[in-house]
């Protein structure tokens, strides 16, 4: 069973969630701020965090930077302000979805299945397989599908759900330019819509990954009208 953490200062929010999660099969934590959220991360880590924004005690977005600088775990942010979208999605926060109060347990579950089944940790940078239908190279770049794998020259590159729906998307036709909405609508399910500014921060933040591991150049910006695949390989 999937173990999730859910954070949220509201007692009867937490009580709707947990028994909505446990009915489902899932084992769950609950914190009632940021800070405790943190305390129960790094004891047990959890596979998917559900994180209130505001919360008196450490609030959801100042958790969530906390737990960016130590794990790439999937997080679906609840939040009570439409406005606040862009801004919780963006790469600077790091979230992976978003439900918006007041919300529908069987929503909020659906949500939850859908970022574990395209988020599962990377352990190994390769994997020999024979089903080469679910793997994709591009150059020195391999995504594996059915894994959840992304590496660069052998070194895995540790992704959030969205970033490895990005990275899936642009390798399936490497050479070609895809405009931002093209890339929002593979990416996110469920017909979540989210600004230019949002899309331009997960490349961003996909680029600062890959740096890390010594690619310089992994997605090209096309001026006027999108992303692809850098030549430079």
């Amino acid at each position: 069973m999937n173990k999730i953490l859910v954070v949220d200062d509201d007692p009867h929010i937490r009580e709707l969630i947990s028994f909505a999660l446990e009915k489902a099969n899932y084992t769950v934590t609950l914190a009632k701020d940021g800070r405790q959220a943190l305390d129960c991360f790094t004891q047990s880590p959890a596979e998917l965090i559900v994180l209130d924004i505001n919360m008196a005690e450490m609030d959801g977005l100042e958790c969530c930077r906390e737990i960016r600088k130590i794990s790439e775990v999937p997080i679906l942010f609840l939040s009570s302000r439409d406005e606040e979208i862009d801004r919780i999605l963006g790469l600077e926060i790091g979230g992976d979805d978003y439900v918006t109060k007041p919300f529908s347990p069987r929503e909020l579950i659906a949500r939850i299945k859908a970022i574990l089944k395209r988020s599962n940790p990377v352990q190994h940078p390769l994997v020999n397989r024979s089903d080469s239908e679910n793997i994709f190279t591009y150059g020195l770049l391999l995504v594996d599908i059915a894994q959840h794998i992304v590496s660069w020259d052998k070194k895995a590159v540790s992704l959030t759900a969205i970033e490895f729906a990005m990275v899936l998307h642009l390798i399936k036709q490497p050479k070609r330019v895809y405009s931002r909405e093209q890339i929002m609508n593979a990416s996110y399910q469920d017909n979540i819509h989210v600004s230019d500014r949002t899309i331009d921060s997960h490349i961003r933040h996909i680029r600062q990954k890959f740096i890390a591991v010594s690619c310089q150049s992994i997605i090209e910006t096309q001026h006027g009208v999108g992303y692809k695949l850098s030549a430079c390989q």
